[in-house]
C-alpha cells in the first residue's frame, strides 16, 4: 500500500471555487495528520499548490484486523472529501454520517461547512487519529468507535442525514445492506435519509453487479432514488485510468 501523495492549492482561484479560509482549514488537517511526512510547493499550470506525501501502511494493516471491516483504510483526497460533502449539503442534507470514517476527513470537511457530522470507525487506532487531528485543528465533530453494522443510529438524533458508505462495490455490499436496513428500521429516518456509494466506471470481471456503477442491485433492492453522480480522484485510483464514481442516493 505504502506511499501516496496529493495536492492542495495554496490560494483560491477561478479553477477551484473554495475560499482561502476553507483552504487553510484543509491544510490544517493535513499538517496535523501524521500519515503525511513531508511536503513541497509545486505549480500545476497557473495554480500554486502544496504537494503532500505520506504513508498509510501501519493504519492500513491495523484496519484489516477486524472481522467486519469491509474495506481497509484508504484515504480519499482532501479536495474530494470536501467536494463530496459540499454536494450532500447542496442536495439539502443536514447531517453527515461517515461509515468507516478512517482519519475523519469527510466528517471534518462537513464540520467546516457548518453541518453536524459523525464519524463511525471500528478501528481504535484510526479513532485515536481522528481525535488527535480534531484536537490539534480545533475542529470538533463526533468521532465514534463502533461497528457500523450494529450501531444504534437513533442515538445520533438525526433529521436529514447523508450516510457515506466506505466500501467499493465488490467489498462494501454487506456493509451497505446492514447500514441501510438499520436506518430504514428507524421511523424518523426511513423517508429522509440519503446514501453515498463509492462506485466504479470500470467493472472487474469478477464483479457481481455491472449496473449503476456497481450498486444497481442495492439501489433496486431498497428502492433508492439516484440523485446524481460525481467523479473524483482518490488514493486508490492514482494509477488507474478512471477516477472513482460517487453515487448520491436517497430513500424514495
Amino acid at each position: 500500500m505504502g506511499a501516496f501523495s496529493e495536492l492542495v492549492p495554496l490560494k483560491h482561484s477561478s479553477y477551484l471555487p473554495i475560499d482561502n479560509g476553507m483552504l487553510d482549514s484543509i491544510h490544517d488537517f493535513v499538517q496535523a495528520n501524521p500519515i503525511y511526512h513531508e511536503s513541497r510547493e509545486i505549480a500545476i499550470g497557473p495554480v500554486a499548490c502544496r504537494l503532500y506525501e505520506g504513508d498509510i501502511n501501519s493504519y492500513w494493516l491495523s484496519s484489516k484486523k477486524h472481522d467486519t471491516s469491509y474495506q481497509p483504510f484508504f484515504p480519499t483526497w482532501m479536495l474530494s472529501a470536501y467536494s463530496l460533502v459540499h454536494g450532500a449539503k447542496s442536495l439539502g442534507f443536514e447531517q453527515i454520517v461517515d461509515i468507516g470514517s478512517g482519519d475523519g476527513r469527510i466528517a471534518y470537511c462537513a464540520k467546516l461547512l457548518g453541518m453536524d457530522s459523525f464519524g463511525i470507525e471500528i478501528d481504535e487506532s484510526l479513532v485515536d487519529l481522528q481525535e488527535r487531528i480534531s484536537t490539534e485543528t480545533g475542529t470538533k465533530y463526533a468521532s465514534i468507535k463502533a461497528d457500523a453494522t450494529r450501531f444504534d443510529y437513533r442515538t445520533l438524533k438525526l433529521s436529514k442525514p447523508m450516510f457515506f458508505i466506505s466500501g467499493l462495490p465488490e467489498s462494501g455490499e454487506m456493509l451497505a445492506k446492514s447500514v441501510i436496513m438499520n436506518v430504514r428500521s428507524i421511523e424518523q429516518l426511513k423517508h429522509n435519509s440519503g446514501f453515498n456509494f463509492m462506485g466504479s466506471h470500470s467493472m472487474k470481471a469478477y464483479s457481481r453487479d455491472h449496473t449503476s456503477w456497481g450498486w444497481g442491485s442495492i439501489i433496486a433492492q431498497f428502492g433508492l432514488e439516484v440523485l446524481g453522480v460525481v467523479t473524483l480522484p482518490t488514493y486508490w485510483t492514482t494509477d488507474q485510468p478512471f477516477d472513482t464514481a460517487y453515487v448520491y442516493t436517497r430513500f424514495r
